[in-house]
């Protein structure tokens, strides 16, 4: 039989991080792979950008140490994080508290209010609004959530999973648990970790960014976010990544460009955003966004700021349009030159007008410190940073649209770097599944020359 005429097994279109760990576990299988990237770079919204020996991430998506698929994708084995403190730091009427850390020990039964309300939602009145009682932070409420979050570690996902789907602000509401861990502790937490001031994400999903913050500890990429997708695409074989390059439309059994005219393969793997992939295939759902707004700063005055050490400060008020803030250049030295101080904040949802004005105003109470003489290094405003996912959300929407076609990244799991790189994990699979073991997928050259365009 003639060899089918193709010349390459899998044509992946995006080269984020999604694009790139499928890549690695396709060529790992001797499949003959290429990426392409429109941009003329590759991560997609995990870029770094580079300001007077800065480095200052675009979105600054919070990673969590305990991500499964860190440690399991091919690629990253040289990836360095770098952790916050403990638990993190929560700034309510005026007062900062520490808090979150889980519990190493202790009774059970001592926490087992807080457990009910974490591990149950039973459907009933929403709790009146409010923030009755002493902020989240006496000996007894700290026992009691440190005790809880280290009940929710141990929970499995798929009974996490299995629980009954709402909104996860009504979820809280419903749960019973009292107004000041919700609104002092709870809520402004899961904003930063899900990128949803409303809390509207669903339940499920907000219940697993509670289990991954209690199993492990939040955490950057060292040198920004363009680590990850710097080491996927570095340790992958010459000319497998393939920028510049413009896809235009997509089948079964090859990919047309706008440089390089018709390529011909096995299998397409769309690996962009929601958006674009909708464009090259009409029908696939888009699902809404939500907008970031990373405002960096640095100062020559350290030592008011310096005082955070490495912790990730959150406003439970609300006083402000910063959601959290951290003084980055202490959690990751390598992020600002010798002897400057990076501070970086976060603006979940519509920026104010004069974004930077108001988060200024909001830092100097959230530091406790005047911030007039600091220097504003940059402002990335992401309109579609992280898609949402609103209930009923499918945490395993397909990958595998049909023979020859697929699709991956982190709107077909959750909306986080774990679900990316999950995605691809299930989408690499499928294609090794439907190419079967047998037949002509080893070749010489990994790389494979692409036409020149007509």
């Amino acid at each position: 039989m003639l060899e089918p005429a193709y010349q390459v097994d899998v044509v992946i279109v995006g080269a984020g991080i999604a694009g790139l760990s499928a890549a690695h576990r396709l060529t790992s299988a001797g499949v003959t792979t290429v990426v392409l990237e429109a941009a003329p770079y590759a991560g997609g919204r995990m870029s770094t950008e580079k300001v007077d020996g800065f480095r200052l991430d675009r979105i600054g998506q919070l990673l969590s140490t305990s991500y499964p698929e860190l440690r399991r994708t091919p690629g990253l084995g040289s990836l360095t994080l770098r952790r916050f403190a403990p638990g993190v730091l929560l700034h309510r009427d005026g007062q900062t508290h520490r808090t979150g850390a889980p519990a190493t020990g202790g009774s059970a039964r001592g926490a087992l209010h807080v457990v009910r309300a974490l591990a149950s939602a039973p459907r009933g009145p929403a709790a009146a609004p409010g923030r009755a009682g002493a902020p989240v932070g006496g000996a007894v409420d700290q026992a009691r959530l440190g005790a809880a979050l280290g009940r929710i570690a141990a929970t499995p996902v798929e009974r996490l999973l299995s629980r009954p789907e709402l909104p996860a602000a009504q979820a809280l509401a419903a749960r019973g648990m009292p107004a000041r861990t919700v609104d002092g502790f709870l809520r402004p937490l899961l904003a930063a970790l899900l990128c949803d001031p409303e809390l509207t994400t669903s339940s499920r999903c907000a219940d697993l960014a509670l289990h991954s913050f209690a199993s492990g500890r939040l955490c950057v990429p060292e040198g920004g976010a363009e680590a990850l997708p710097e080491l996927l695409a570095g340790t992958l074989a010459p000319g497998t990544v393939r920028t510049g390059v413009r896809v235009t439309s997509v089948s079964t059994t090859s990919v047309t460009t706008a440089e390089h005219g018709e390529i011909r393969c096995r299998a397409v793997l769309l690996a962009t955003d929601a958006r674009a992939a909708a464009e090259l295939l009409p029908g696939l759902r888009v699902p809404d966004f939500h907008p970031v707004t990373v405002v960096h700063h640095t100062t020559d005055e350290p030592a008011a700021v310096l005082a955070t050490g490495t912790s990730l400060l959150l406003d439970a008020d609300r006083g402000g349009p910063v959601a959290h803030t951290a003084v980055l250049s202490n959690v990751d030295p390598s992020r600002a030159p010798a002897g400057r101080v990076l501070i970086s904040s976060t603006v979940l949802g519509t920026p104010p007008d004069d974004v930077d004005t108001a988060v200024r105003i909001h830092l100097s109470r959230l530091y406790g410190t005047s911030t007039r003489r600091w220097e504003t290094l940059a402002v990335h405003h992401t309109p579609q940073a992280v898609p949402a996912m609103r209930p009923p959300h499918d945490l395993r929407r397909p990958v595998r649209l049909l023979a020859g076609l697929y699709v991956c990244g982190d709107h077909r799991d959750t909306s986080t770097v774990q679900g990316a790189l999950h995605s691809a994990h299930r989408a690499a699979a499928a294609i090794l599944a439907d190419l079967g073991a047998a037949g002509p997928m080893h070749r010489a050259d990994p790389a494979p020359t692409l036409p020149r365009a007509a």
